[in-house]
């Protein structure tokens, strides 16, 4: 058996998230079932760096799995986009260790949150951006943005649904660039919590709508309470961008 590293990249929209779910298209579904077509029925079982909720984007999600099929390395990218939804594909396959590890390998993770700023709907954006149709200051945003940064508790910053006890999380880069009216939120880190990225952004806009002072981020995080943060922001704006090993 060899162990294989995919890169791969969908689009969020029409699956109920990355993780298999009774009943419901999700990645690991379609990617699964095109496994065992191409080993005659065997299941092969695929593990990822991380979930993504239902209508969020991955431009370099990482997955692992295990085959023993004699396909050359460099045309298992072209046998599984083949076959393949449209709203899937490999960018990258490549041999690894027998021990290597898509999620508990990952030293850190990049995610993007696209967000455009228009007072009327764009509908090429609808699946892939969030409309934010109100006045927006970046300036307070960007200041916010410093007192996230670190290692801190983000239990105030992660759904309440969430299992993990372990709520310590270090964030080492949060950049806020605008172009032709998108705003981009960069946030990277050593790990985030389920629905931490959408939540922090959701704060954040509303620090730039006024509605909070940049330095109510710092009293968010010391309550350690999701009930102070702010809103969930919508998911299909976010993008899990990259995976470092």
């Amino acid at each position: 058996m060899q162990r294989y590293k995919c890169v791969i990249s969908y689009d969020g929209t029409y699956f109920s998230g990355y993780q298999i779910q009774p009943g419901k298209r999700t990645v690991q579904s379609e990617f699964e079932t095109v496994l065992g077509k191409m080993h005659k029925g065997s299941h092969i079982k695929i593990s990822a760096s991380g979930r993504t909720d239902a209508g969020v984007h991955a431009k370099g999600q990482v997955i692992h799995f295990d085959s023993s099929l004699p396909i050359p390395e460099q045309k298992w990218r072209i046998a599984l986009n083949s076959l393949l939804p449209d709203d899937i594909s490999v960018l990258s396959v490549e041999k690894v260790n027998p021990d290597f590890h898509s999620r508990f390998d990952a030293t850190g993770k990049e995610y993007r949150y696209f967000l455009y700023l228009s007072s009327n709907r764009n509908p090429f954006q609808r699946h892939f951006a969030s409309h934010y149709p109100y006045p927006l200051d970046l300036d307070p945003i960007k200041e916010a943005c410093q007192y996230l940064l670190g290692t801190h508790d983000f239990s105030s910053f992660c759904s309440a649904k969430t299992e993990i006890e372990d709520k310590v999380r270090t964030i080492e880069t949060i950049d806020i660039l605008e172009d032709d009216g998108v705003v981009t939120f960069r946030f990277i880190g050593n790990g985030f919590l389920y629905n931490m990225v959408r939540i922090l952004v959701g704060t954040l806009l509303e620090v730039g709508s006024g509605n909070r002072k940049p330095e109510d981020v710092k009293e968010i995080l010391a309550k350690a309470d999701r009930r102070y943060a702010g809103k969930t922001a919508p998911a299909h704006g976010l993008y899990l961008w990259k995976v470092f090993y």
